[in-house]
């Protein structure tokens, strides 16, 4: 019995330790594509695209804002997002958007998605994107 309680006690170690939360503050889970577009028509959700305006231009999300994460603008325009609403943010491949998503979590938000593998793991699922025919 008392292994099987220090096993069960491990199981709950390892997930606390592995999990991206912080006290008080909020957590950043990654998100599927396939999941995420259950959200795109949602009011309560706000889709934010930290790549730059010329990448933004070319392709985007439908119903994405741009805040290009490089900018130095950055820290000022994500103040102005709704703090009680949940963010799901994406880049090209989930880099700027795991940079981003700290920064958002530091900034006081708390309910932070990041969309797994960016725009490349969207367009791979086949789902819409907004294009620019200027490109």
């Amino acid at each position: 019995m008392k292994r099987f309680i220090l096993f069960l006690c491990s199981l709950l170690g390892i997930g606390i330790t592995s999990c991206k939360e912080l006290p008080s503050k909020g957590i950043i889970k990654v998100l599927p594509p396939k999941e995420a577009q259950t959200f795109l028509k949602e009011d309560f959700m706000q889709f934010i695209d930290v790549r730059t305006s010329k990448e933004f231009k070319k392709e985007h999300i439908i119903g994405a804002q741009n805040i290009d994460y490089l900018s130095i603008n950055f820290d000022s325009e994500i103040q102005k997002l709704d703090k009680t609403k949940p963010v799901i943010l994406y880049c090209r491949s989930g880099k700027r958007s795991a940079k981003s998503s700290k920064k958002l979590l530091k900034a006081g938000f708390t309910e932070i998605y990041d969309l797994e593998g960016g725009i490349m793991n969207w367009k791979k699922e086949g789902f819409k994107l907004n294009l620019s025919e200027r490109y």
